[in-house]
């Protein structure tokens, strides 16, 4: 099966209807599949629900996808520095869910592994914990939380053989594999495709099973989210 495209409109083909749920990595804009976003912005697609750890930045990412409504619920760790995002939901226009960082990670990789749900403590005994089942363990407090999954999976990766096998760089790499791997379609923009048998086995991060399209992308230069300068 041929998982190579030629652009991330391309690789999105098909995947992507309204009311679906989007998972994008990235930690602010380092790491975020910017093209594939770019991609989702122009299919139009609405009522969607996108999982990520913050809603990208106003004028870049997610921010897109706020800017344009497409999204009605974001499931993130905390609001950033994205003021589009804040303001929607003082409004009362997106929905909000919000998980302590550690317990999403979990989350989704307790989804792409088939697990249902599993009890941490952190959280217990907080506005968090409202409304979910609790349980004592060794006289210490848990919270029970449920594993995530979502319909499309966009990940960014630096290098990417053509089976699919992703290599990721550095701090870019944060929450793409467990997302990679709790997506029923997952796609990867990357800065490289190579033969397949290229890349070291030892230094794949999400093996190529769990990774249906990758494509180059279209511009791959980093974007600074905030810049600071000092004279000389």
């Amino acid at each position: 099966m041929n998982k190579v495209y030629k652009s991330s409109t391309r690789a999105l083909d098909g995947l992507l209807t309204d009311g679906i749920t989007i998972m994008a990595g990235g930690f602010g804009l380092c790491g975020a599949p910017l093209n594939l976003i770019n991609a989702v912005l122009e299919s139009g697609v609405k009522r969607l629900t996108c999982v990520s750890n913050n809603a990208g930045v106003d004028g870049a990412g997610l921010g897109l996808l706020l800017e344009t409504r497409q999204i009605d619920k974001m499931i993130a760790t905390y609001f950033g520095s994205t003021k589009i995002f804040q303001q929607q939901y003082l409004d009362g226009i997106i929905e909000v869910e919000l998980n302590p960082q550690g317990t999403m990670v979990e989350r989704m990789r307790a989804g792409g592994a088939g697990i249902a749900a599993f009890y941490t403590p952190t959280g217990y005994g907080t506005p968090l914990a409202e409304g979910k089942e609790t349980r004592e363990f060794d006289g210490r407090g848990y919270v029970m939380e449920t594993g995530l999954r979502s319909d499309v999976s966009l990940v960014r990766a630096w290098k990417a053989d053509t089976d699919g096998n992703l290599i990721y760089r550095m701090s870019a790499r944060n929450f793409n594999p467990p997302m990679a791997e709790a997506g029923a379609a997952t796609v990867a923009e990357v800065e490289e495709i190579v033969s397949a048998g290229t890349l070291d086995p030892d230094h794949i991060h999400t093996p190529g099973i769990y990774v249906d399209r990758v494509v180059v992308g279209e511009d791959m230069e980093p974007i600074v989210e905030v810049r600071r300068t000092r004279s000389e």
